[in-house]
């Protein structure tokens, strides 16, 4: 092919074997977080731990930032903030931010979620993000979260990861009885009021007199005896339903890699691991791990909340600049994940602008839906920026749309970044089966990722 012409790189064809052994061992890495943190809590107490071994303090609003600090800010256990304040001038040089989210499409249950009918104790949820209904039905499911207490104490729970752990369990009808539900539409074949967890199915009997004793009691009395909650504690609980699974290799050559929770994870631990890892940059860097990505970035732990200005306002005065100058200086990755070409479903995608498994870091210029709708369209001039110092790093990327025009569509964090003047775009590795309780990637782009995080921050 002429030099003209443009053409992808499959990693794998050009990686010798150090750089293959490279892109495996990061992997291992990425295997525990995602495991360890399969919720933003978890996600983001993972972080935490890793960002104090690296000496990062905690910030509190009212201490002054300076050069050479490594804080972080944990935002109510949920969402995390590190920071590197560099000895570059940031009022000229700006912040390079990479923001990722931590949260990941799930089934959390209600607020009065407990009840027993024909002798099974259930909870009922409510679908967090955009899952496909039928996917969670008849799978191993774990139960995370927090509950509060009436004595103001947190309880953490984690029921179902634990080889000796019992799991959960939404029901589905078996085929031999399923014709009208297989005549549905395949999106309403389970509603969300059909996504009711089994929790149980011995009633509480201790003795003769107690045989009126349910099924439900029996369960709130294993739970009063485990964790010392009552019912009414679920009303200021935040619990939820996610895969049981753990990450596994996929394939024989074990190139691709499955798990809960990829989206967005698999950007997250690349952006914080970058900025452990190139410690030398003299620039001021922000690493974003939001919540609430999937349902709109919202409230006090989503990305459209103040908190972030506020941060950026307290970088600006480390080098007595305004924070409109700070901004209109700094640049942004929004870190997060495209839909990798299946080639089981080609016809959704258009092939030409699609990202491919292994084929390195995926770009995407703009998101929104149909005619751009909703979208940050990056401007030519910051992806050519990003071009230069991908070249000079050899990084191997590539760009890719979310489906085909008139049929794809999604959105990330970079909008509410862009709107406060920040140069952004969305890159992130490409995902097979995205938001599905067992989502695939590549290892070559996950180390791609890390990699093009690393080019950016120096």
């Amino acid at each position: 092919m002429s030099d003209l012409a443009y053409k992808r790189t499959n990693v794998f064809e050009k990686a010798d074997d150090a750089k293959k052994k490279a892109i495996f061992d990061y992997a291992e890495g990425y295997k525990v977080f995602v495991d360890e943190g399969k919720t933003e809590r978890e996600a983001c107490a993972f972080a935490v731990a890793e960002a104090e071994k690296q000496g990062y303090k905690p910030f509190a609003f009212g201490q002054k930032l300076k050069k050479g600090d490594k804080v972080y800010y944990n935002n109510r256990g949920k969402n995390l903030y590190l920071i590197k304040v560099g000895e570059a001038d940031a009022s000229k040089e700006g912040v390079r931010i990479i923001a990722s989210h931590i949260d990941s499409p799930r089934i959390d249950l209600k607020q009065v979620p407990l009840y027993e009918s024909d002798g099974v104790a259930f909870a009922k949820t409510h679908y967090y993000g955009g899952i496909r209904k039928y996917q969670w039905a008849a799978i191993p499911l774990a139960l995370h979260g927090a509950i509060s207490l009436r004595d103001g104490n947190v309880v953490q729970v984690k029921i179902g990861e634990d080889q000796n752990d019992p799991v959960f369990y939404i029901s589905d009808l078996l085929p031999h009885l399923a014709a009208k539900q297989n005549a549905k539409p395949l999106g309403e074949g389970l509603g969300g009021e059909d996504l009711n967890i089994w929790l149980g199915n011995m009633p509480y009997t201790l003795a003769e007199e107690d045989k009126d004793k349910t099924v439900k009691e029996n369960v709130l009395r294993i739970l009063n005896e485990k964790y010392g909650i009552v019912e009414e504690d679920f009303l200021c609980a935040e619990l939820c339903v996610v895969p049981a699974y753990k990450a596994k290799d996929v394939g024989f050559d074990r190139a691709l890699l499955g798990a809960y929770g990829h989206d967005d994870r698999i950007c997250s631990y690349p952006a914080y691991t970058a900025l452990f890892d190139e410690e030398n940059s003299k620039h001021t860097v922000m690493v974003v791990l939001a919540d609430k990505e999937e349902i709109g970035s919202e409230g006090t732990t989503g990305m459209q909340c103040a908190l972030f200005s506020d941060l950026l306002d307290e970088i600006a005065r480390v080098f007595d600049t305004t924070s409109a100058c700070l901004r209109a200086h700094s640049k942004c990755l929004s870190a997060d994940v495209n839909a990798g070409f299946d080639p089981n479903f080609p016809e959704v995608s258009e092939k030409m602008n699609s990202a491919y498994l292994s084929h390195g870091a995926g770009l995407t210029k703009f998101t929104g839906s149909r005619g751009k709708g909703g979208s940050n369209d990056a401007d030519a001039e910051f992806i050519g920026w990003l071009r230069t110092r991908f070249a000079e790093n050899g990084i191997v990327w590539q760009t890719g749309e979310m489906g085909k025009v008139d049929v794809g569509g999604g959105g990330t964090v970079a909008k509410y970044i862009a709107n406060m003047n920040i140069d952004t775009v969305d890159i992130g590795v490409p995902v097979i089966s995205m938001h599905s309780p067992f989502e695939v990637i590549s290892k070559a782009d996950l180390y791609e990722v890390y990699l093009a995080f690393r080019a950016f921050i120096k």
